[in-house]
């Protein structure tokens, strides 16, 4: 329980990536914050461990919950999980989900936000959800987030926790300025879907950031392959 005068933490998830490193900053301007990563069998998990790591470290975030999901590796169904499924070169903004898709991914990671989120007293979720300038995943829409806030209202002790998007509208480029603006550590984060050494370049991810930091006029800082090098 918090005491009186005690300001509402709020609950970052925190991947390691572009988004969710600018919902992070944006969340340590407001209060205090608690960042939740969770690790679900993905190509690069150990990558974007150590990016979270590093971010919050970067960010003064102390209050830090690294979580392992077994049932998304095993589930399987994306190449992000399945080494049998190739991560694809992107082939620009399209409608058709592609193989990158993990199943229903976002609610599990909600689900322990929730759960985490009632333990600290926190009112608000923080999650770098996009819609614009994204790979078109079904649960980074919208509505999507709106129904979410309907079950936690539903099913918590006392309904008053909500997820917040605060990127969900806003074009990639948009994050970039908004990142420098607030000084978002984006040389620590990590995007790419299939290596962990240098951002592949090619994959939807890699081609996203890179046009994103192209049309906000700055560099990127993250080291690249060699085959990338056209936006």
């Amino acid at each position: 329980m918090l005491s009186a005068g005690t300001k509402s933490p709020a609950v970052v998830l925190l991947s390691g990536g572009m988004d969710s490193c600018v919902c992070a900053a944006l969340a340590v301007q407001v209060g205090e914050a608690a960042a939740l990563h969770i690790s679900y069998g993905q190509r690069t998990e150990e990558r974007e461990q150590r990016s979270f790591q590093a971010i919050c470290d970067r960010l003064g975030i102390t209050n830090r919950l690294v979580v392992r999901n077994q049932a998304l590796k095993l589930i399987g169904g994306s190449a992000l999980t399945d080494e049998s499924i190739a991560v694809p070169e992107s082939q620009g903004l399209r409608r058709d989900i592609p193989v990158t898709y993990v199943p229903f991914r976002n609610a599990h990671f909600l689900a322990v936000a929730v759960s985490w989120a009632e333990t600290l007293g926190a009112s608000k979720i923080y999650i770098g959800a996009v819609e614009q300038d994204s790979s078109g995943y079904p649960d980074c829409r919208p509505a999507y987030y709106q129904a979410f806030n309907q079950v936690i209202r539903a099913g918590t002790r006392e309904g008053r926790i909500e997820v917040v998007t605060p990127l969900i509208a806003m074009r990639k480029a948009e994050i970039v300025r908004l990142g420098l603006e607030l000084r978002a550590p984006f040389d620590l984060t990590w995007s790419c879907y299939s290596r962990q050494d240098r951002a592949c370049g090619v994959c939807d991810s890699c081609v996203l950031r890179l046009r994103a930091f192209h049309e906000a006029g700055v560099v990127d800082p993250l080291p690249y392959a060699p085959v990338a090098q056209t936006v």
